[in-house]
């Protein structure tokens, strides 16, 4: 068994431990009201987290992405009450900001040989900068569209409602494991996550990739941020503060190599479905502070950075045996 997968077969086993754990203190939580809930609670991070996982494989971070969110719920609330646009046509301008917005900082990150944390977290002050400059006051979201889509749901058995961006995010998870496993670009991305030296003697195009990789980190925060503007019907300046963070947490919890080069885009859904269960039980429990959440994330966080350093000299030392 390739030592790689461990990661992501310790996320599988935790959360299947955890649920069954969760399902017999609280049978209710075995149900599919609450997978229905898991679902759409955390669409947005799950969309999110497809793109910084692409970003993380090439060895890259983005900590732009909750400030893009924030920008796109705001541009999309701004431009539906100032302007007789449909939403629709809103969300396609939108996705083309984001999607140029995410591929200039990549292109920064590679022409100028930056470190991607500098230029993202330019990027994260300037879309909160300019949220902030279309409004300071939460705006609300009224239209019919935008109704239809908050009340259209499939009625799961058990009476659980799969909504349509529960549905949407598992689409947005399953398009990211193409792209990131069978696809060419996909190849791509892993192999600049190896080391940029070794993806150039590959044959890999190294600017293209990294400008692509950052375009589809954007296009996902944007997406992210239309999904975040349909659950809270607003759209606000200072929405989705750490979303980065939050999501960079999933990703590694579902075990892809922070380093780089490794990982497992189905790991990531399991790591935002984790993150969900943790929250969902302590609001079952009723006794327990949120902050819980935030201390059994940091906890798994740090396992699976452990787990990964190990990985990491168990492979560094098979191939020596092997030389």
């Amino acid at each position: 068994m390739n030592p790689r997968t461990f990661p992501l077969l310790a996320t599988i086993a935790i959360f299947l431990v955890a649920y069954a754990i969760c399902s017999a203190q609280y049978p209710t939580i075995f149900s599919s009201r609450v997978a229905g809930n898991l679902l759409t609670d955390n669409a947005y991070l799950g969309i999110t987290a497809v793109g910084m996982t692409l970003v993380i494989l090439s060895g890259g971070i983005d900590l732009s992405v909750g400030s893009v969110i924030a920008f796109s719920g705001v541009f999309i609330a701004v431009m539906l009450r100032d302007t007789g646009l449909h939403p629709l046509v809103i969300f396609a301008l939108l996705l083309v900001v984001t999607t140029l917005f995410g591929a200039a900082m990549g292109g920064l990150i590679d022409i100028l040989a930056m470190p991607p944390f500098i230029v993202t977290l330019a990027g994260m002050f300037l879309a909160r900068g300019v949220a902030y400059m279309l409004t300071i006051d939460s705006v609300p979201i009224n239209h019919d569209f935008y109704s239809f889509l908050q009340k259209s749901y499939y009625l799961m058995p058990g009476k659980g409602r799969l909504t349509f961006i529960g549905v949407l995010m598992l689409l947005t998870v399953l398009a990211g494991m193409i792209v990131a496993h069978r696809t060419r670009f996909g190849a791509s991305v892993f192999a600049l996550g190896g080391g940029t030296a070794t993806a150039r003697l590959m044959g890999v195009k190294v600017r293209r990739t990294t400008v692509q990789i950052y375009a589809f980190s954007g296009f996902m925060s944007g997406l992210a941020g239309i999904v975040f503007s349909i659950y809270t019907g607003s759209g606000y300046p200072l929405a989705a503060v750490g979303t980065e963070l939050t999501a960079i947490a999933a990703v590694v919890i579902g075990g892809t190599l922070l380093a780089g080069g490794a990982g497992y885009m189905f790991g990531t859904l399991i790591g935002v479905l984790t993150m969900g269960l943790i929250q969902t039980y302590i609001v079952f429990d009723g006794t327990l502070s949120s902050w819980w959440t935030k201390i059994v994330i940091g906890v798994l966080l740090l396992s699976f950075i452990l787990l990964q350093k190990g990985l990491v000299h168990l492979s560094t030392r098979q191939r020596g045996a092997r030389i």
